[in-house]
């Protein structure tokens, strides 16, 4: 902590201007982004819910390591590079280019936010077991559970507030490093126990789980309905093209080209991760047990943490500890840093304010935004405490892919696309995909954590995403119908459509005002 604090002291010095705070003043190559694209998506998430869910699900748990690894190729093929070429600091700026400038900006930051609040969510449930692993705070003790989450939700607001997006990238750079290495370490250890043997780990695993047994190599083990394992599967593939903090790493790269190597990179150093993931879920099941994972402070995120101290005793333990607090600050900083820009540069700047605001004063409130958030995840996180977190981050991609991709993706390629459509979708996506959640047996279901004697789980599936992303595509088809064409604006689709397949004016890409007279959607 002390290490990364004091380099983004040192990054803060550079930030003179709101693209040095936004967007870390495009100073990155494609090779150091791809890193911090990696830290940043390589959340708590990854680490500790996947390994969880692994160990305690077998199969049914590798399917999230295969959807955030595939929905890479989503990003690279249809996101990352036109995104980079059109907007400036926001997805806003994007939606914005050729509609109408409060509605639609208003609309990208309450779903940024939305998405940044349910992601969130997951990284301090993560903390907080961790956490609570290490200083063997029982899962009774809600109390001291809950004052761990609020010191890391502080930590979260001063890495924001002091290093801006520069100190945030180099901290994610750091700890991507960190998390890699270390991730193959206990790989390699793993699989050494067993001659290098993946046969032989996979049925120690099943010996060393009576209640599973041979269960935890077959589907069907966590997701009986297979109709929610497609659902997940969805939510998955779908979502990372829609994230708002991965979206925004694309406009700290100076050109195109850059931003596409910068995938390239992201999608080598995930891809080897998750084969990791394999090794460690079914490491932690033969060598700690399933059960023993089970009732361990944090439940099934306490996997890893519990598999470094079976291979390595305390000092591997606090290891691979730091390397999971730094993992969860990171994204966390990332997240937080997405969530106060969208608010201050989409909402109060250009809605608010009409565009009338200093670059200084807009930066000021997204520093305030930064704290307000920070506060507004703690309570959160502490809601949300004991829940697998992979899942939770499932909840979130299908927030992403509902209320964000369906838009971004008809800004892009469809000519027609006007202002209701952008609402209908982006509106209609995101209110649907949180009803369904709220209605779901996460939230009231007997096993839920939240209000288990709720009583509300009305929506049978765990994950929204086969009902609202649909849904989202179709409301942005008939929000443009229903808005009409006869005030369309070719010239403007015309020079989005140029600038984004060639990066032309790219740096100056700001969404221009309607001329006088021209109203409508």
């Amino acid at each position: 902590m002390l290490v990364t604090l004091y380099v983004v002291y040192r990054a803060s010095r550079t930030n003179r201007s709101a693209s040095d705070y936004y967007a870390a003043g495009r100073s990155f190559t494609g090779p150091q982004n791809g890193v911090a694209i990696a830290g940043d998506y390589l959340s708590a998430a990854s680490f500790l819910g996947i390994a969880g869910a692994i160990a305690l699900n077998g199969y049914d748990g590798f399917l999230y390591s295969v959807g955030f690894l595939v929905a890479w190729l989503v990003a690279l093929l249809l996101v990352a590079e036109l995104l980079r070429n059109t907007g400036k600091f926001t997805m806003g700026d994007v939606l914005a280019f050729r509609m109408r400038q409060r509605p639609v900006r208003a609309a990208a930051a309450t779903s940024t936010l939305a998405v940044s609040f349910f992601y969130l969510l997951a990284q301090m449930a993560g903390a907080g077991g961790l956490i609570a692993l290490l200083l063997q705070i029982p899962n009774s003790d809600r109390f001291g559970q809950s004052v761990v989450i609020a010191v890391v939700g502080l930590i979260m607001v001063v890495y924001v507030l002091v290093g801006g997006m520069k100190g945030t990238t180099y901290v994610q750079m750091i700890k991507a490093a960190l998390l890699i290495v270390s991730a193959a370490a206990m790989t390699a250890w793993v699989l050494g126990i067993v001659g290098f043997n993946l046969s032989e780990l996979l049925g120690r695993a099943v010996e060393n789980s009576p209640e599973r047994g041979a269960d935890l190599l077959s589907p069907g083990l966590q997701y009986t309905n297979p109709v929610d394992f497609i659902s997940l599967g969805l939510a998955l593939v779908l979502g990372t093209a829609g994230l708002p903090h991965i979206l925004m790493r694309f406009y700290t790269v100076p050109t195109s080209t850059e931003a596409r190597r910068s995938v390239v990179w992201a999608i080598w150093l995930i891809g080897l991760f998750y084969l990791f993931t394999l090794v460690l879920g079914y490491g932690a099941a033969a060598l700690v047990c399933p059960e023993n994972i089970a009732a361990a402070p944090g439940g099934a995120n306490s996997a890893a943490p519990l598999l470094a101290y079976r291979l390595g005793g305390e000092i591997l333990l606090g290891i691979i500890s730091a390397v999971a607090f730094a993992t969860i600050l990171a994204v966390v900083a990332g997240l937080t840093i997405t969530a106060s820009a969208s608010f201050a540069h989409d909402f109060y700047a250009n809605v608010v304010k009409r565009g009338a605001v200093s670059p200084d004063a807009e930066v000021r409130v997204a520093r305030f935004t930064a704290l307000v958030v920070g506060c507004v995840a703690i309570a959160g996180g502490i809601l949300v405490n004991g829940i697998n977190i992979a899942f939770l981050v499932a909840l979130a991609f299908a927030v992403a892919a509902s209320a964000n991709l369906p838009t971004i993706l008809y800004s892009l390629f469809w000519k027609r696309f006007n202002t209701t459509g952008a609402l209908f979708s982006i509106y209609g996506g995101l209110t649907s995909c949180v009803l369904l959640i709220v209605f779901s047996p996460v939230v009231s279901g007997p096993q839920s954590v939240m209000f288990p004697d709720g009583g509300w789980d009305l929506f049978p599936l765990e994950n929204p995403g086969i009902v609202s992303i649909p849904l989202s595509f179709l409301l942005g088809v008939i929000g443009t119908f229903v808005g009409g064409s006869k005030n369309f604006d070719h010239e403007k689709y015309a020079e989005m459509e140029v600038r984004s397949l060639t990066g032309a004016g790219a740096e100056k890409a700001v969404a221009h005002r309607r001329a006088p007279g021209l109203t409508g959607p």
